[in-house]
């Protein structure tokens, strides 16, 4: 690393997915990136970890974004402004749901496959069931015929409506409707708008009714579109492109340096001080870290701008996982078993912690993630951090083990003989994600406090503090590896136009 006194384009504060992106756009510009990443390697949440010979993804295995076609496909194309490429290997089914009341239903990437099956299950709501996921491929089309990038700014707004201003009108009426308003216009089977709360439920962490309709509409579509794809290597193969494209293109990434502060200078944020000490300036300030992480940590919180503290009175941090990962005997999973599953037996506990139970198996599409004749299994469920703290070492291995047990138990209704088959055995819990991802209280980012205006209420990649940008989950359109790539193809937009690139 050169001297503490050269100045950068830019800083990128954390290095997930949101933040790589906003990176490696910002390089393929030619601009001077610097990217401070407090762990030892990238990724974030899209990281991984090597376990007896096992590769465990951090998070989900469930990938959006890596389409041929359309401009949704915002992971190939993030990768390839930086001439990197991942090869794929195509899901297709995108879950298999086990739900209350006998509720078995595989999303099949087939589009009609899909729905035969969920008409043949509801048929009285074939018209509703057709009429409700025909305005999210509405939504899909509008969002996949036109260039995504920063909102905010005038001059690509005004490109793209007289490119395309058809769409860009279709995409406004959809802008303050929430998911649930529209399943609700079409469906009044109850189970079935379960069904559809659950559907959301899986990538938003909300029900239906305070689930935007632009990302229902861009996941429920582009699964039957672009599909489900699993990067060959495991998930965290893809930061590591990212960072090696980063660096082809001129850019720059420390690990090991955790930032202790935003310097502020006459209001603007004009660099970052680690913990060591070490000081890096730059024109423009990026953080990839939660807006609760930046604006109570990382900048003076008493001097919290009022935007952020209006924003913090609508939206909160949604729950952490409780994650298991389990290495397994491969005759534990009977033949035709899919890569992602969801299990709930009770509706009324959908959004409790340890409610649903989402179960990713990514070794069915790549085995070479685990040693011959054995499986992963990542299961993980909801967990609050409060439920994780003040405990001594011993109760608190203790706690673990017990809740890993009892979700092995549940799993055992779909995977007769797991407790049996296992070989390898890891538990994190919300104090893990908070320590290892430094994320606020191990949040997986914002939640609505109440129903609000579909995507209105999202902030957008600008901040209140002059010189300062936020990037991620907690920036629009939200959560998701998809949607935390558009956030980072519109920060880019926005910083590079700002800084006249």
């Amino acid at each position: 690393m050169n001297s503490v006194s050269q100045e950068f384009d830019a800083i990128v504060i954390g290095s997930g997915i949101g933040g790589l992106v906003t990176a490696t756009q910002l390089a393929a510009k030619q601009a001077k990136v610097l990217v401070l990443e407090s762990y030892v390697i990238p990724g974030g949440s899209s990281g991984y970890f090597d376990r007896a010979g096992y590769r465990f993804d951090v998070g989900a295995s469930m990938i959006f974004g890596f389409g041929k076609e359309g401009t949704t496909n915002l992971l190939t194309r993030a990768l390839a402004a930086v001439g990197e490429s991942i090869e794929t290997i195509p899901d297709p089914v995108q879950v298999h749901y086990h739900l209350p009341q006998g509720l078995e239903i595989k999303v099949h990437r087939d589009y009609e496959k899909f729905l035969r099956e969920l008409i043949d299950r509801f048929p009285h709501e074939e018209q509703g069931i057709r009429k409700f996921y025909g305005e999210c491929w509405k939504v899909f089309n509008c969002l996949n015929s036109m260039e995504l990038l920063s909102l905010e700014e005038l001059g690509y707004l005004t490109r793209v409506f007289f490119q395309n201003p058809l769409a860009c009108l279709g995409l406004a009426q959809y802008l303050p409707q929430n998911a649930g308003d529209i399943a609700r216009r079409y469906i009044t089977d109850p189970l079935l708008l379960k069904f559809i709360d659950m559907e959301c439920y899986i990538w938003s962490v909300m029900p239906a009714e305070k689930t935007p309709m632009i990302n229902a509409g861009m996941v429920f579509a582009d699964r039957h579109y672009g599909g489900i794809n699993y990067p060959q290597g495991g998930v965290g193969a893809i930061a590591q492109k990212l960072v090696t494209g980063l660096e082809k293109a001129g850019g720059e990434i420390v690990y090991k340096a955790k930032v202790a502060e935003i310097i502020l200078e006459n209001g603007q944020a004009v660099g970052v001080k680690l913990v060591s000490g070490q000081e890096y300036r730059a024109k423009r300030v990026i953080s990839n870290a939660t807006r609760w992480d930046t604006f109570e940590k990382l900048l003076p919180a008493a001097a919290m701008p009022q935007a952020e503290k209006n924003w913090q009175k609508r939206y909160q941090k949604s729950p952490s996982f409780l994650s298991v990962h389990l290495g397994v005997q491969a005759e534990v999973l009977p033949p035709g078993t899919e890569c992602h599953h969801i299990l709930l037996e009770d509706w009324a506990t959908m959004e409790n912690s340890l409610g649903t139970i989402f179960v990713s198996i990514p070794t069915l599409l790549d085995p070479s993630l685990a040693p011959s004749g054995y499986h992963i299994i990542h299961t993980f469920t909801p967990s609050w951090v409060a439920e994780w703290q003040g405990l001594s070492p011993q109760d608190y291995e203790q706690q673990k083990e017990i809740a890993a047990g009892k979700l092995i138990d549940r799993l055992e209704k779909i995977f007769p003989g797991l407790d049996q088959g296992l070989d390898f055995m890891e538990v994190g819990t919300p104090r893990s994600h908070r320590r290892f991802l430094g994320r606020e209280d191990g949040t997986y980012g914002p939640i609505p406090t109440k129903k609000l205006w579909g995507l209105l209420g999202m902030p957008f990649n600008r901040t209140a503090v002059p010189g300062l940008y936020c990037v991620g989950d907690s920036t629009f359109p939200g959560q998701g590896l998809n949607a935390v790539a558009f956030s980072g193809f519109a920060c880019a937009h926005r910083v590079a136009v700002d800084l006249g690139f």
